[in-house]
């Protein structure tokens, strides 16, 4: 039997289920703005701290690769602070460099003018090629035809086929550049590579006029003294020397001297070191920022600048405009009127009366050469890809490899390196660091690889 609700009863209802609806109403509401809120927040969170890599299983490849993004913004401030960075074969160690005020200003400005860069470009960050395109490596080289400056019998060219290094080895590659290496052409073709593997960091109007007074066979040949300097000898020795603690006490002073060129690198202190090291430098290697962290770091052992003798020649590694910059004013007497070493007066780091025919360059070309074929490090498939580059020990070294007839190598880093000193002219004992701008370990194995392949020699104390 039914009957009627009572009215009262009945507005009772109607009022309950009207209260429901609003609350209803106002929950979805609210969750509609706690969601709109939580999709902007996460899409204005900074894309540079949201770069994934497909490396899923290793977490600390991860972990390093999330670090390195995040601290590095730009290809530009990357090669920036590898300037800063610096290992065995580089000797920098500015991390304990001191500065002038001018010069901790100029930093300031110029960290402040570069973090503001990277800012207001973090929303159209790109993705990163991946290290297999060609436009990042750039596998393809120009070309140099110089007949070999010897009739050595046995030269490291000649072995080169009969060893595992006979695919990845060009023998015209150009390891040096000069004036007649600077075309349109060229210029387009290298400034897709920036840093020391191209001109991507060098205007073409600072390249034209620098690599354009480099017009003589002495700037174009590596051994421009040679037909002097032969004594009737068929085959050119050289000594590389590093600057590897191995060297401490092992008297082989008058060993590296004897042979017909002495290589040397960066923070190359020789007073009071002879006995171990040798004396005589017929080729200085080093880049702008290098030597100058070296004269700083260095100076408490005794070393003042570049080698300074009438057989030095100075083979800069192009990093920037300011090796080009250094190079065209020391070699022309002219004051640096822009860049760090802005001066009133001409540089004087290669003496008074250097002329331009001490000077060489090392070929971009080269440079990318060697980081493509002999030091393809696992460093190329993580965020440090952009700083990194062979040390300038080993560009030193391989260049030898490439112009000498025999290669004997002093000073590097040998398996058991966690039992000398950074450099042989510590005073204290150094450990070894790493940094990410080079890999040290797998120059390591190259130079174990090239030692038993026969392509030259390897100073080892065990």
């Amino acid at each position: 039997m039914t009957g009627r609700l009572p009215p009262r009863l009945l507005l009772w209802f109607i009022g309950l289920l009207g209260i429901a609806l609003l609350t209803l109403f106002i929950v979805c509401v609210a969750f509609q703005i706690q969601e709109s809120w939580q999709v902007m927040s996460f899409q204005s969170f900074p894309s540079k701290h949201l770069r994934l890599f497909s490396d899923k299983n290793d977490r600390s490849s991860l972990e390093y690769q999330f670090s390195a993004e995040n601290k590095l913004n730009s290809s530009e401030e990357l090669e920036h602070n590898s300037l800063q960075q610096s290992d065995v074969g580089d000797s920098s160690e500015s991390g304990n460099d001191t500065k002038s005020d001018q010069e901790s200003s100029d930093q300031a400005k110029s960290d402040q003018a570069k973090s503001n860069k990277a800012n207001s470009t973090i929303s159209s960050l790109k993705t990163v090629a991946k290290p297999t395109e060609p436009d990042f490596f750039g596998d393809q080289y120009a070309t140099d035809d110089f007949p070999s400056q010897t009739n050595c019998p046995n030269n490291i060219r000649k072995h080169v086929p009969q060893t595992q290094f006979a695919d990845m080895f060009l023998h015209n590659i150009p390891v040096l550049q000069w004036a007649k290496h600077f075309t349109p052409e060229e210029y387009k073709r290298l400034s897709q590579y920036r840093g020391a593997h191209g001109w991507g960091s060098v205007s073409a109007e600072v390249l034209n006029s620098s690599l354009g007074i480099l017009n003589t066979p002495a700037n174009w040949l590596m051994f421009d003294d040679w037909e002097k300097s032969a004594n009737g000898s068929k085959c050119i020795r050289c000594a590389v020397v590093g600057n590897g603690g191995i060297l401490n006490g092992t008297r082989k002073g008058k060993e590296i001297d004897a042979h017909h060129y002495v290589f040397r690198v960066n923070g190359a202190a020789l007073k009071g070191f002879e006995n171990d090291v040798g004396s005589r430098t017929s080729f200085y290697t080093f880049s702008t920022n290098t030597m100058r962290n070296s004269m700083r770091s260095y100076a408490r052992v005794g070393y003042r600048g570049p080698p300074i003798s009438k057989e030095t020649r100075y083979i800069f590694l192009p990093d920037h405009d300011r090796d080009y910059i250094l190079m065209k004013a020391a070699s022309t007497h002219t004051a640096i009127a822009t860049g760090p070493e802005r001066s009133k007066k001409p540089p004087t780091y290669f003496g008074k009366d250097v002329t331009v025919e001490k000077f060489k360059i090392y070929h971009p070309d080269f440079i990318r050469y060697l980081r493509n074929r002999f030091l393809h490090s696992k460093l190329l498939k993580t965020g440090a890809r952009r700083i990194y580059r062979p040390s300038t020990g080993a560009v030193m070294l391989l260049a030898a490899i490439h112009t000498c007839d025999q290669v004997d190598a002093y000073g590097f880093m040998t398996p058991d390196y966690s039992l000398y000193s950074d450099h042989y002219y510590d005073k204290q004992w150094h450990k070894v660091h790493f940094y990410a701008n080079h890999d040290m370990r797998m120059e390591m194995r190259l130079w174990q690889e090239l030692h038993k392949a026969g392509l030259m020699n390897l100073f080892m104390r065990k």
